[in-house]
């Protein structure tokens, strides 16, 4: 998690709290150490929020204190509640968390005429298609292509056959009726898409693989993207 990212979860927690919270409480709600929530803390005093209290007794929010609103057109806020409502449909578990996160956060934040139109937009987003990930941690694969990581996987083609091979995740391809993974394949010696449901099995390797500066992406973003597979 950012450091902006935990300051504003910080103010959230202590907003929402009716009593004094300790730093502990608030760790363990943001999974972070107390220590951590100590220099925070003392970074947001330092900003003049007023935080009140101290270690071992717990902290509050003063009353009255809000964050400044955001400025959003109702376009921009209407996009931000459909976009949200499209992450549903990627059966990415933490990628929909994250997405009803980013709901909460702007809805706090935006001025209060705008907030019924994230809440309660008239807008509907079908579920979409995709098959449910049965072998493989989305969020995982999503961590392994920002860290450059090699993954090691246990791939079955649409008929069945498993192979196991190491491949160097590249980006992630999200359609209505498929995700796909997209990659250099060290078994082929190519780049391959592969469909994340067919993915049996994955393990992230400490093995790091070279993004060349963004050249692996672009010459896959030139490739069509329902293929080659496997």
């Amino acid at each position: 998690m950012r450091r902006a990212d935990r300051l504003f979860d910080i103010i959230q927690v202590l907003r929402l709290a009716r009593t004094p919270i300790t730093a502990a409480a608030i760790a363990a709600e943001l999974e972070v150490t107390p220590r951590t929530v100590y220099r925070d803390i003392a970074t947001l005093q330092a900003r003049r929020v007023p935080i009140e209290g101290a270690a071992g007794v717990g902290y509050v929010l003063r009353r009255g204190f809000d964050l400044p609103p955001l400025m959003f057109t109702i376009d921009e806020v209407e996009a931000v509640a459909v976009g949200a409502r499209m992450v549903r449909r990627l059966k990415d578990p933490k990628l929909q968390q994250a997405a009803e996160a980013v709901l909460a956060k702007v809805s706090v934040v935006v001025p209060e005429q705008l907030k019924p139109h994230i809440a309660d937009a008239h807008v509907y987003v079908s579920p979409g298609v995709a098959a449910e990930v049965q072998g493989a941690d989305l969020a995982e694969i999503r961590a392994a292509i920002r860290d450059s990581r090699k993954l090691y996987i246990g791939y079955a083609d649409a008929e069945g056959r498993r192979t196991n091979r190491v491949i160097w995740p590249i980006a992630m391809a999200y359609y209505v009726d498929a995700t796909l993974v997209g990659a250099w394949c060290e078994l082929r010696a190519d780049y391959r898409n592969f469909r994340v449901e067919r993915i049996q099995s994955s393990k992230v390797l400490r093995e790091r693989f070279d993004q060349q500066g963004g050249k692996l992406f672009r010459e896959w973003s030139a490739l069509p993207k329902h293929g080659p597979e496997g």
